[in-house]
């Protein structure tokens, strides 16, 4: 049986600074906060890069196409065992 390790994530309402920021955008761009970005929440300089690698990767220009590149993370992420 697998368990999921337990980490602690700031909640929306009390972010603030760097954190609360990076919480605001990810509202503008998606509607809501993914527990993907909130498990981050710990250490906002880590999450800013790893949101910077991410949309790096998932929207800047590339000789693949965002749907390819869509499909190759989720091929990643099931091969892993990864649910995110």
């Amino acid at each position: 049986m697998r368990t999921m390790a337990w980490i602690e994530m700031v909640p929306i309402k009390a972010a603030e600074g760097l954190l609360g920021r990076l919480y605001e955008g990810a509202m503008k761009r998606a509607g809501r906060v993914f527990n993907i970005v909130r498990v981050q929440s710990q250490n906002p300089p880590v999450l800013q890069a790893g949101m910077g690698l991410y949309m790096g990767i998932m929207f800047k220009e590339s000789p693949l196409s965002r749907g390819q590149r869509e499909m190759l993370a989720t091929v990643v992420s099931r091969a892993n065992e990864c649910y995110y």
